[in-house]
C-alpha cells in the first residue's frame, strides 16, 4: 500500500482499479465507502472494474495508507465548503 496525505479543503480524484467481484458493486456502494473515510461530495463514474472518483477533503490533514485498488490520485482543486 502507498500513504497519501489527504490535505483540508482539497478536492481530489483518483481512479479505482476493483477486483472482479468488486467490479459488481454500483457507483452509490464505491461512493459511500468513500465516505465513510470522511469524504464528501463524492461522485463516482464508470462501471465494471474501473471507476473514476473525485471528493473533497474537509478534515484536518490526514496521512494514512491507501489501498491498493486506488490509483493515480490527485489533487483536483479546492473544495466549495
Amino acid at each position: 500500500m502507498a500513504r497519501f496525505t489527504a490535505q483540508k479543503g482539497k478536492r481530489y480524484r483518483a481512479t479505482i482499479n476493483l477486483e472482479f467481484v468488486q467490479g459488481l458493486a454500483s457507483n452509490d456502494v464505491v461512493a459511500g465507502k468513500l465516505r465513510e473515510v470522511g469524504f464528501t461530495d463524492v461522485v463516482v463514474t464508470g462501471s465494471g472494474r474501473t471507476r473514476l472518483a473525485q471528493g473533497s477533503w474537509p478534515n484536518k490533514d490526514t496521512a494514512a495508507e491507501i489501498p491498493d485498488e486506488i490509483g493515480d490520485i490527485r489533487e483536483s482543486g479546492q473544495s466549495e465548503a
